[in-house]
């Protein structure tokens, strides 16, 4: 009799939770009704905030999504990309880290994104519009302060490999400037593969009676030594612009320096489509209007030694360094070809034990994104630091230009690179010589906890 009174107590409970939910749903069904979600006042304030810095008109998604009109026919591939979660396009690994710029949906937007398709996509009232975003006009970045341009454009073959061509642009600073905002920005993103620029201060010797505002090669330089040490220098990097990346937006307190009478050296990697093109980047520049807290330094993990053989899916290349001095680790820039499978970026601390800081478990070529932390990491002078890559030369892997030959580093799309950029905040009065001096005592450079 007690078992039958309790089972008869688990069905009354079971009915009650029921009743709650049939009541509950039926309060949602009467509030969506009478509260339905429109593209003005649900779905706008979202495209604002999380896709429009991409999809708007001029900008590198194919796609705008600022109007009604452009909008309501894409709204079925809007809530199967998000609910997919491939669109917005962020690949970090969300147990490790966590990032500033992290532009994922909540599930609440998803959801929200999913309703609104699936009610035939309603406009709503305009009056329910979240004010316009103020974009600036042809960049991601508030208006330059500065903005320097290639000379003239560069133009590119129809078929074949283009090697690296490097543009010098004299910045002529009388004075130190700090820059808390840049953005390289290709004439034409069809043929930019990617494009690193330098900053060339004027007691650097690297390009020293190259051409000025005039792209050229290694090839076309004088003599063996200045062709050699071209891919060679120890000149700060302003910033590094692959597909899908966004430009460098220091909060306050952070920039880099260029220091007076530098020059800026953009070198680029273009690629051939089929028929004759023509390519005229630009860079902009946003100033800091005082000195910064902490200048900000980019640095690289690069393993250019390694052998992927034939056919293998899983080629694992790793590197991994010291730090010199101490620092605030800032943020983080995978770079691979199309063979790239997956990368990250870990802390090899004392008995090696690893903390991973970042897991790309899915990297994509299309979309080499930054990954800024959202509370950098103080690192103190002998922390090591590890990079580690894998490839996929497959027959498999869809984007694998060759599976039957055997891979090694080379500039072009065909070959491959291993490259771990990240960012680090010093004082301002260090520079990236003076950062590798190394003045740590023999203990501290062995690691620390």
């Amino acid at each position: 009799m007690a078992q039958h009174a309790a089972i008869e107590t688990e069905n009354e409970d079971l009915r009650s939770t029921l009743r709650r939910l049939i009541l509950g749903f039926i309060a949602l069904s009467v509030f969506a009704a009478d509260n339905p979600l429109t593209f003005y006042k649900d779905v706008l304030p979202i495209l604002q905030s999380r896709c429009q810095s991409c999809h708007r008109q001029g900008e590198m998604a194919p796609l705008p999504l600022e109007t009604y009109e452009q909008v309501r026919p894409l709204a079925s591939a809007i809530r199967r990309v998000t609910e997919n979660k491939t669109m917005p396009p962020w690949f970090a690994d969300s147990r490790f880290g966590r990032f500033s710029n992290d532009p994922s949906l909540t599930s609440d937007q998803i959801t929200t994104l999913s309703a609104w398709a699936n009610a035939h996509a309603p406009k709503g009232n305009p009056r329910d519009a979240p004010p316009l975003v103020n974009w600036t006009r042809g960049w991601n970045i508030e208006k330059p302060d500065v903005v320097l341009e290639m000379p003239r454009p560069k133009r590119l073959p129809a078929e074949g490999d283009v090697p690296y061509q490097y543009i010098i642009l004299p910045t002529h600073f009388n004075e130190d400037r700090w820059v808390r905002m840049s953005e390289i920005r290709p004439g034409n993103r069809m043929v930019v593969h990617h494009a690193v620029a330098y900053i060339r201060d004027p007691n650097s010797s690297w390009l020293r009676g190259a051409p000025i505002g005039i792209p050229f090669s290694a090839d076309d330089l004088p003599t063996e030594a200045q062709r050699r040490d071209a891919m060679s220098t120890t000149s700060d990097i302003l910033l590094v612009y692959a597909p899908g990346s966004l430009p460098d937006q220091w909060p306050e307190g952070f920039a880099k320096l260029i220091p007076a009478g530098s020059d800026i050296v953009l070198q680029m990697h273009y690629t051939t489509h089929g028929h004759a093109m023509e390519d005229r980047t630009s860079i902009g520049l946003v100033f800091s209007k005082q000195t910064p807290q902490k200048r900000v330094l980019t640095l690289q993990l690069t393993n250019d030694r390694f052998l992927i053989p034939p056919g293998d899916p899983d080629h694992r290349v790793e590197i991994h360094g010291t730090l010199p001095n101490d620092a605030l680790l800032l943020s983080f820039f995978p770079h691979m070809h199309l063979r790239g499978k997956t990368f990250e970026y870990n802390i090899i601390k004392p008995g090696g034990k690893i903390e991973t800081l970042l897991r790309i478990p899915h990297y994509d070529f299309y979309w080499q994104l930054s990954y800024r932390l959202a509370d950098p990491i103080p690192l103190t002078a002998g922390t090591t630091l590890q990079a580690v890559a894998t490839f996929d030369n497959s027959k498999n892997n869809p984007h694998n230009p060759d599976s039957e030959s055997a891979v090694t580093w080379g500039e072009q799309t065909w070959a491959e690179m291993m490259v771990g950029f990240f960012d680090v905040g010093v004082d301002p009065s260090i520079d990236k010589q003076k950062f590798f001096i190394r003045t740590a005592t023999p203990r501290a450079r062995s690691g620390s906890d």
